[in-house]
């Protein structure tokens, strides 16, 4: 036998292993939920960035901006698969993450990445720091958080701008309120 095949073969088997094993961790896993910047407080934000328009390019602001010193911590708001790892012209660095219930958690404007970051990440563990990176240059240092559903959830659209849009889109504040320090 060809030992292509045979490569090819184990390639195969193990992708279709890599593929099980995360549809079972998402499916069977815990949501622990962690305030993604460290030492963060409900004053960090404001409480209805959510939605938000007019905001540029993207029409309206689908997650919220934490506020903190520039190198700050920013630690996984849960139980992750990292999905990517970017340095975009409008996220800046940013990561997109794999969680619980199948939604994508969006951190963008990092001014560094860990180094050391694995396909997997409990929630707490650290994925880089607070920057002000790709659109977000020359504003003040913060954490773009937003989560993403990969289906839509049609009860949440409205009649707002690019309401439809909210089928696929979590109030990353509602999401965080069970941790959030006031």
């Amino acid at each position: 036998m060809n030992k292509l095949v045979i490569i090819t073969g184990v390639l195969s088997v193990a992708a279709l292993g890599t593929v099980g094993i995360v549809w079972q961790a998402a499916k069977n896993w815990s949501e622990p939920k962690v305030m993604p910047v460290v030492g963060a407080t409900a004053r960090d934000w404001h409480p209805e960035t959510f939605w938000y328009e007019p905001w540029g390019e993207s029409l309206v602001h689908k997650g919220m901006d934490i506020f903190a010193d520039r190198g700050t911590p920013v630690v996984a708001a849960t139980n992750h698969i990292i999905i990517s790892v970017n340095d975009t012209r409008r996220g800046g660095k940013n990561i997109w993450a794999l969680g619980p219930n199948w939604r994508l958690h969006y951190y963008a404007h990092l001014d560094t990445i860990n180094d050391e970051l694995g396909w997997y990440v409990e929630a707490g563990s650290l994925l880089g720091t607070v920057g002000s990176s790709g659109n977000a240059q020359g504003k003040p240092p913060h954490l773009h958080y937003g989560i993403r559903r990969i289906s839509a959830d049609e009860s949440y659209v409205d009649d707002s701008t690019q309401g439809e849009r909210k089928a696929y889109w979590v109030n990353p504040i509602e999401y965080l309120a069970p941790v959030i320090n006031h």
